[in-house]
């Protein structure tokens, strides 16, 4: 038989069975075997393998204290007061001026409204370039969107009516300076130049 064809022969040469016994097989041993005793290894620690982290938690959004009713009511009535006497020292320094009328829904959403027709240029005087704050305009009409979905159902037919017929003014009204910016652009790209009373956006 060649020597690649040979069969591996494995021999157990230990001595000892894991108890520590001589084993019956095992070659005779030596006058040292004899008198020590086998050694036997020391179990291995293994170390834990460290668990990943949990996965951190979105942080709670801070809570807003409850009022109780008399904080509230303390607070109302300071302000009621300070506002008294700043009407009161504004009409000491300017005799005949009417007392300010008391804020209303329909004050609220003039206020709004004039503001985004403001940021769309117009109170621009005549002959200037109208000065476009678009980003602020959006916003004053998204406050007045989240103002008619925060009160539906809450408001009288007219107060109503004026509600939807400034967002549909304001909403016309930012289509209408959106094209036209769109069109000074392009305008522009081609070399033309914008067109004179043509709006120019400021942010």
């Amino acid at each position: 038989m060649s020597e690649q064809n040979k069969p591996f022969v494995i021999t157990d040469r230990r001595k000892f069975t894991a108890e520590g016994e001589p084993r019956p097989d095992a070659a005779p041993a030596t006058e040292k075997e004899r008198h020590d005793p086998p050694a036997v290894e020391a179990p291995v620690a293994v170390e834990p393998v460290a668990s990943a982290p949990p996965p951190q938690e979105a942080e709670p959004r801070e809570e807003i204290p409850a009022l109780t009713a008399e904080q509230a009511d303390q607070a109302r009535t300071a302000y009621q007061a300070t506002a008294d006497r700043l009407d009161t020292a504004i009409r000491a320094t300017n005799p005949g001026m009417e007392h300010p009328p008391a804020m209303s829904f329909e004050q609220i959403v003039h206020s709004v409204y004039m503001t985004a027709i403001m940021q769309l240029g117009g109170a621009t005087p005549e002959g200037q370039q109208p000065q476009v704050d678009l980003m602020g305009a959006r916003q004053s009409v998204d406050m007045l969107g989240v103002l008619a979905e925060k009160t539906k159902g809450n408001l009288t037919p007219e107060e109503t009516r004026l509600l939807e017929n400034a967002l549909f003014e304001l909403h016309m009204g930012f289509l209408e300076i959106t094209q036209a910016l769109a069109r000074s652009a392009a305008a522009k790209a081609q070399g033309s130049g914008p067109a004179p009373g043509r709006p120019s956006i400021v942010r």
